[in-house]
Parts: C-alpha cells; sequence; structure tokens
C-alpha cells in the first residue's frame, strides 16, 4: 500500500533543521536553558512526526490487516512501538 508520509516528512526535515541550529548553538557556546528549550521544541517535532506515521499506519495497514486476518501481528506491533513510547 501507498503511504501518504507528506506532513511526517515536513516534520522531520523542519526538526532536521532545528537540530543542525542547536547543533551550531552549542558550537558557538550559547546560553545552556536556550539550547535546552531548543531541544525539546525538536523532541515536541519527533513526537508529533511519529504519531502522525502511527495515526497513518492504523488507517491504512491496520484497517487492510482486518481483511487479510493479520489484525493482531498489527495490534502487536503498535503495542510494542507504545510501550517503548510510555519509557
Amino acid at each position: 500500500m501507498k503511504h501518504n508520509h507528506t506532513k511526517a516528512l515536513n516534520l522531520l526535515k523542519t526538526a532536521k533543521g532545528q537540530i543542525e541550529a542547536v547543533i551550531r548553538m552549542t558550537e558557538d557556546d550559547r546560553y545552556c536553558v536556550d539550547i535546552a528549550n531548543q531541544i525539546l521544541a525538536v523532541e515536541a517535532l519527533l513526537k508529533k512526526a511519529n504519531l502522525t506515521i502511527l495515526k497513518q499506519h492504523l488507517n491504512t495497514c491496520v484497517k487492510d490487516s482486518l481483511t487479510e486476518d493479520k489484525f493482531t501481528e498489527k495490534t502487536e506491533e503498535i503495542i510494542a512501538i507504545l510501550d517503548k513510547y510510555m519509557k
């Protein structure tokens, strides 16, 4: 199945730009709290991208698995991801 990951890809590209900015800030010995705040912003973008990908997965792969008799396998994959996410 073809997925439309445009939204997630845009979020990831934005996070990449912010990571590059954080690296420059660190190299320039900028104020620690400013660096920490930028890192939090990157984490938020990555979480949003991940949730976007998981939502797409639920709406496509998991939905399709209902007709392919693979629902248990797909739900176990989601549970494993959520378990990692919550740690």
